[in-house]
């Protein structure tokens, strides 16, 4: 038979499951649209920019089943895309980019968009493809399908060029897709059991969970409380395990941490981490000690020992090897008893919030305030969006995570801009459920034209912007060794003029009496179909944990003499402003 590569790529898309495709038509994908125009499955969303739609598409795959899906033109919307797509690729998340091609029929040089696409994206995708012909192009998609969600999952790059989409050509046959995919190699029955016997020995046994451990919340739960085990998590991995359950601590475990969780892991002599590289962010700048008994489960093998030495190491998929982990520890005898921990768990956490609740914003509005009101009116299957900045961590450490994969942020790529696309791409994908973002006015500034992406397409989510006039993540690293700061400083922007040009409502929240109030308004707003921009006042003067601890650790690890530098300039500039 005879089709368009135009009509094989939607009926290959529809194939998959894809609900959702993001992007700009241009010369190059027009056909590709055309057919998805036609679909009664497809909606193809019109974005800004196509670097939101990389972040839309990445929301996609974060926060349900589907895998996010990029149509774009090549060249400018390869380069737009790329940091939605490096930051895919650095998290692990999964994506497929469909892009369109410049012709390979005529034998000319130099036409419109013609680059090497596949050398630009071969360091930020697990695979690229370039369709040669009508036939390649079912098993071709399917092989990408396959690729982005196996192993650890990442973006599949394919183009197809304008020539092969535009005209018809021979295809034998109709390939349905079959679901396969690669399974993950089974747990290693001798290593649970030596992973189990190290456990359960432990005196003081705690778990550090990942984004790869997302999935696999039910089991985490039984093995923290069979071993009362108090358990961390990653900035990324923060919907790993329940905020509210007594034995959650909070981010991380190192001085980087808060206090709930420096206190209950200051004497771990076991670590069980799950789906975790021990990345830069997690650790706090690499200022975790992890103990001689560190246990590390990953799909991806090559994470193992790449920054800190593992006893034991298990390649695998979460549930499943900690399924068979938890299987084996109850052989072993009967679960721990509480001994205090939970108690102590409490209390910290509740001494670490006081102390927010009591610091003078003044007139502004207090973090703690904002977040505890927030927490308090949204579902625990609400999801949250954050974007990269300082309200990042003041979400990790403020506001607690109720449900799997219902905290989304950009992580190891660390892309401002992604919350506002990402929030548009969590309600697409989950329409019924409440989606807000949390966002910096810096990271705000960088994709706010996606609000109108929202407009567009009717959809209810709040964007709570933090605005405070300064990239202020960076103005506080400027601060004390500085005393300056140095093009952090944002030009004056009226958010509720940006709320009118995109259709959106739009609320203020000046101080902490009005916390509650514009919470529920703007909630009420987005129930109505409609983005609502929330300018929050936000105070910045108190530092996070984070933010205290990871200066502290880069400092100590300074030789002698630079240290003296730094801190003897920054002195200086105290003195003589």
């Amino acid at each position: 038979m005879k089709k368009t590569g135009a009509w094989l790529v939607r009926y290959a898309l529809e194939q998959i499951g894809i609900r959702h495709t993001f992007g700009i038509p241009g010369v190059h994908n027009t056909e590709l649209y055309d057919e998805l125009n036609k679909s009664s499955q497809i909606q193809p969303i019109l974005v800004t920019h196509e670097g939101g739609g990389a972040f839309m598409a990445d929301a996609v795959s974060r926060t349900s089943e589907k895998l996010g899906t990029l149509l774009i033109v090549p060249a400018a919307g390869v380069t737009h895309a790329a940091s939605g797509i490096g930051e895919a690729f650095l998290d692990g998340v999964p994506m497929l980019v469909i892009c369109g091609g410049v012709r390979v029929d005529t034998g000319h040089r130099y036409q419109l968009h013609d680059i090497d696409q596949h050398a630009l994206l071969d360091p930020i995708t697990k695979a690229h493809f370039k369709i040669e012909s009508h036939a390649d192009i079912l098993t071709t998609i399917y092989q990408a399908y396959r690729i982005a969600l196996s192993g650890e999952p990442g973006p599949v790059f394919v183009e197809i060029p304008v020539n092969i989409q535009l005209f018809t050509g021979d295809v034998k046959a109709l390939v349905a897709f079959d679901g396969a995919a690669p399974a993950p190699p089974a747990p290693d029955v001798e290593r649970v059991e030596e992973a189990a016997a190290l456990l359960y020995a432990a005196k003081r046994p705690g778990m550090f969970l990942g984004w790869g451990a997302v999935d696999a919340e039910s089991f985490s739960i039984r093995i923290a409380q069979f071993l009362n085990a108090p358990v961390s998590t990653t900035l990324q991995g923060l919907s790993a395990f329940p905020g509210n359950h007594p034995l959650h601590t909070g981010m991380g475990f190192g001085p980087a941490a808060v206090p709930a969780a420096e206190r209950a892991f200051s004497q771990c002599d076991c670590l069980l981490a799950v789906g975790t590289r021990f990345g830069e962010i997690a650790t706090g700048s690499y200022g975790v000690t992890p103990p001689e008994n560190l246990i590390h489960i990953d799909i991806n093998p090559r994470v193992f020992n790449a920054n800190y030495p593992a006893a034991i190491s298990m390649e695998g998929d979460a549930s499943q090897v900690l399924a068979s982990l938890l299987s084996t520890l109850d052989t072993l005898g009967p679960a721990r008893v509480d001994d205090g921990l939970r108690e102590q768990i409490r209390a910290d956490k509740q001494a670490y919030l006081d102390s927010w609740l009591q610091h003078d914003s003044q007139g502004r509005v207090n973090p703690a305030r904002f977040f505890t009101g927030l927490r308090g009116q949204l579902p625990d299957d609400a999801i949250i969006v954050a974007d990269d900045g300082n309200h990042t961590f003041l979400t990790a450490e403020l506001m607690p995570i109720h449900g799997p994969r219902c905290y989304v942020s950009p992580t190891d790529f660390n892309c401002m801009g992604y919350a506002v696309p990402g929030v548009n791409g969590a309600k697409l994908a989950n329409p019924e459920r409440t989606v807000v973002g949390i966002i910096g006015d810096g990271a705000f500034l960088m994709t706010a034209m996606e609000t109108l992406t929202a407009a567009s397409n009717g959809l209810g989510v709040v964007y709570f912007v933090f605005n405070d006039g300064e990239l202020s993540q960076i103005s506080q690293a400027q601060e004390i060794p500085y005393n300056r700061k140095t093009c952090s400083v944002l030009g004056a922007i009226q958010l509720q003029g940006v709320a009118t040009a995109t259709g959106c409502g739009y609320q203020v929240m000046n101080g902490d009496g009005e916390v509650e109030t514009v919470i529920k308004e703007a909630l009420a707003g987005a129930a109505e179909g409609r983005p609502v921009i929330v300018d929050v006042r936000i105070d910045y003067s108190k530092r996070t944990r984070f933010t205290e601890g990871t200066v502290k650790t880069n400092v100590a690890r300074m030789d002698l003499a630079s240290r003296a530098r730094i801190i003897s300039r920054a002195v200086w500039r105290k003195i003589t402003g």
